[in-house]
């Protein structure tokens, strides 16, 4: 399953986007948080050991 952004407590820092490898996590500007491809997420998790707030989930 992909990832999913609780966006009521990302704060939008991008850590995951930096730790995501294949490129599947942007920053909506708009929307203030982290938001996923879930077509190109792989579900390897390294986006919630990264993510500061655990706003991000990968069960």
């Amino acid at each position: 399953m992909p990832a999913k952004v609780n966006k009521e407590e990302c704060t939008a820092c991008g850590t995951c986007v930096e730790e995501c490898p294949v490129e599947a996590i942007v920053i909506d500007e708009d929307a203030g948080c982290a938001v996923v491809d879930e077509d190109e997420c792989v579900d390897c998790g390294a986006c919630e050991e990264a993510c500061p707030v655990g706003a991000i989930k990968t069960e």
